[in-house]
């Protein structure tokens, strides 16, 4: 069975494994936060600017979800 391009893309793996990095690196980010004893501002900020990050390609995600 030939698999063509179209029919790959249809399968939406990039978008989908992009989305499952992305999901893993913001809940490494939030457990380092949460294991660090005295935050600065700066990490604070670092932690606060990746939820923003995560937010943002979520809705994108989910806003380009074809309406059935």
């Amino acid at each position: 069975m030939e698999v063509t391009m179209e029919r790959f893309l249809a399968w939406k793996i990039l978008p989908r494994l992009m989305m499952f990095v992305m999901t893993f690196m913001y809940i490494r980010v939030i457990e380092w936060g949460m294991s660090l004893d005295d935050i600065t501002t700066q990490q604070s900020a670092m932690v606060s600017v990746v939820t923003g990050a995560m937010t943002g390609a979520f809705a994108v995600w989910l806003g380009s979800e074809r309406k059935a």
